[in-house]
């Protein structure tokens, strides 16, 4: 198929790499314009579009869809279908309308749950069990439109946002590769009106932890939060960010170190911090963490 290929992030490269894989045409890729980065604060190109040059495809990355111009510079490509996936731009009627099979977005839940911007952390956030990925005929509706396949999996219990969106990355192109092979196979199923959850954009504000709530809690917002934007929690009036971690057994005043592997009291119950990262510093396994950075037991971690 003739196909426009439309998204900006890391987890939308293994879904471009297997639409060129299975032999479709990519008439043009879209994404995000390159934004200063790194310390020089050059502009760097996104990672889809990196992928893209050295495949060797036409790359556009409009600051906008909503002017006539590019709307006819899109329908000018002719393409059978757009894939869509973390692209970053609101697509307007014009351009939903313009491929011969409309629009198809890769969402990485099992919709209608987690409609919207952040759907991995929030799963994970929310201490969700199954999550999935859908592949959706896209409408004017964040994230409404009807469900041409779908594909679920478990969420292991000490997986991170990092990892559990490395996965659903590649599902996601192994099942938009499926549902092409069969487009003109597959019946649309309208989403339920029931379970409709919003996995609204990660604020900064919430990644302080809190250490009077539950391990589970605690636990859950570490994992959901890894790598970005990271909880975090004081240490002698220090930041430190927490990346990996898991419920464990224990009890004592909330924030407090229990034992030399950073077993540290919640509300109920304790976690044990797996990964943590000083502020300019690289992470680091608590192991390593600790020979350079001691932090003894009776020691308490605070949130402000």
């Amino acid at each position: 198929m003739r196909v426009v290929f439309m998204g900006t992030p890391e987890f939308s490269v293994p879904v471009l790499e297997a639409l060129v894989s299975a032999g479709h045409e990519i008439a043009c890729v879209y994404c995000q314009p390159p934004r200063p980065a790194g310390r020089g604060k050059k502009d760097r190109p996104t990672p889809v579009h990196a992928r893209a040059l050295t495949l060797g495809l036409e790359v556009r990355h409009p600051i906008s869809l909503k002017t006539a111009q590019a709307q006819a510079e899109f329908a000018d490509l002719k393409a059978d279908v757009a894939v869509v996936v973390a692209y970053g731009l609101i697509l307007p009627q014009a351009v939903l309308d313009a491929p011969r099979h409309g629009c198809l977005n890769i969402h990485a839940s099992l919709l209608p749950r987690w409609r919207g911007a952040a759907p991995i952390h929030r799963a994970i956030m929310a201490g969700d069990t199954r999550t999935g990925v859908c592949i959706m005929q896209m409408e004017a509706g964040l994230d409404t439109g009807p469900v041409l396949m779908r594909r679920a999996t478990e969420i292991l219990p000490e997986e991170t946002t990092s990892a559990l969106h490395d996965r659903l990355s590649v599902m996601g192109a192994e099942l938009i590769v499926e549902v092409l092979a069969k487009l003109d196979q597959l019946e649309p199923e309208a989403q339920p009106v029931e379970g409709v959850s919003y996995a609204h954009k990660i604020d900064k504000a919430e990644a302080c932890v809190d250490w009077s709530l539950p391990a589970e809690h605690v636990d859950r917002l570490i994992r959901g939060l890894s790598p970005f934007p990271g909880a975090w929690t004081l240490h002698d009036g220090e930041r430190l960010k927490l990346l990996a971690s898991r419920v464990s057994e224990g009890s004592g005043d909330a924030g407090q170190v229990l034992d030399g592997a950073l077993r540290v009291a919640c509300g109920t119950g304790a976690i044990e911090l797996l990964r943590l990262q000083r502020a300019g510093k690289g992470a680091q396994d608590t192991e390593v963490f600790l020979r350079g950075h001691p932090i003894p037991p009776g020691a308490v971690l605070r949130g402000t």
